[in-house]
């Protein structure tokens, strides 16, 4: 049989090798023992390039710049700034990117609906612009994870996250993870991408601007052509993982307007990743804007994860969004 014979497995391309289409890049402190850092003495680092500020936090209660009431459990990006903006994009006592639940789509996530807020991280300090939040094996999941945040030359985040499981707590043969971004009171609630009407595989494909009627209602939204979809328990009490929308995504990146600045959200074809959103999710006049990932067919103490960027800037039109972010969105589906 000729080498570069492939198959389809659980809707993912997957090469005879035996390669995981969703292996590790192996750039974290986790997977390459080459990374050298150090472990930040605060709860915070605050990183600087370009026109962009972020602050980037652990989940332990710190007063930090520019969010002193931030929140215990809340990890990611506490502070995002451009220097033509105004305020924090997210809400001062939450955060963005942040590392929100770990499920295997059944009721078990009752032990602990927000493991990553709750079980211990490590902050790591990388360089000048890049730095870690490590968190060891889990409590209930036994997932250990590491998510590098870096910014590259023009002030963009750019979010690689690994991951290995390290016992076989996920019964349904899938590990699922989501990251919650929460946005401080935009005028504008709803977010906006390409995509088309799920049933309709012949539809139009077109921009869409979509804000779900409540939490938990029409609230995430997958990419165009899914062959997998993973199991979910009747009664799996996150609803923003389970609901999804009437429509799908063709183009891996979304974003949405505050503060008269665009927060864009890229993401690699190749991951699979899944859009979700609330009108209230940080509070009523508050929507999150957030993401999801499943790792289907997973192996004990192999190394999974993604790559993605999340840029701020000055929002004129779509028109103007789309070659702003060009070259990351290039960068991240060269094929």
């Amino acid at each position: 049989m000729p080498a570069h014979r492939f198959f389809m497995a659980l809707g993912f391309l997957v090469f005879a090798t035996g390669a995981h289409p969703l292996a590790a890049p192996k750039v974290t402190s986790l997977t390459n023992s080459s990374v050298q850092f150090r472990v930040a003495d605060k709860h915070y680092v605050q990183l600087k390039r370009g026109k962009t500020t972020a602050v980037i936090v652990d989940n332990v209660a710190e007063k930090i710049p520019a969010s002193p009431t931030h929140r215990p459990g809340y990890n990611g990006v506490a502070v995002l700034l451009h220097a033509e903006g105004q305020d924090n994009l997210f809400v001062p006592t939450l955060a963005g990117l942040n590392y929100e639940h770990i499920h295997d789509g059944t009721k078990a996530v009752v032990q602990e609906k927000f493991e990553p807020r709750k079980a211990p991280l490590e902050l790591r300090i990388i360089d000048e612009y890049t730095v870690e939040l490590y968190q060891p094996p889990s409590p209930n999941w036994k997932l250990e994870s590491c998510g590098r945040y870096h910014l590259l030359a023009d002030g963009t985040i750019e979010y690689t996250f690994e991951c290995i499981p390290r016992a076989k707590t996920f019964q349904q043969g899938f590990i699922g993870l989501f990251w919650a971004s929460y946005i401080h009171k935009p005028a504008d609630k709803s977010i906006q991408f390409i995509g088309r009407k799920s049933k309709e595989k012949t539809a139009t494909v077109e921009w869409l601007k979509t804000l779900s009627p409540s939490h938990g209602v029409n609230s995430t939204h997958p990419p165009a052509g899914l062959k997998w979809f993973p199991k979910l328990d009747p009664e799996f009490p996150l609803t923003l993982v389970n609901h999804p929308s009437a429509y799908v995504y063709s183009q891996p990146w979304y974003f949405g307007v505050s503060q008269g600045n665009a927060f864009v959200q890229m993401f690699r074809g190749r991951d699979q990743i899944w859009m979700a959103q609330s009108p209230t999710g940080g509070g009523a006049t508050n929507p999150a804007w957030d993401f999801q990932w499943f790792i289907p067919n997973y192996k004990v103490n192999e190394a999974y994860g993604f790559v993605m960027r999340a840029a701020y800037l000055p929002f004129e039109s779509r028109k103007q969004i789309e070659a702003a972010t060009k070259k990351h969105r290039q960068e991240l589906n060269p094929n």
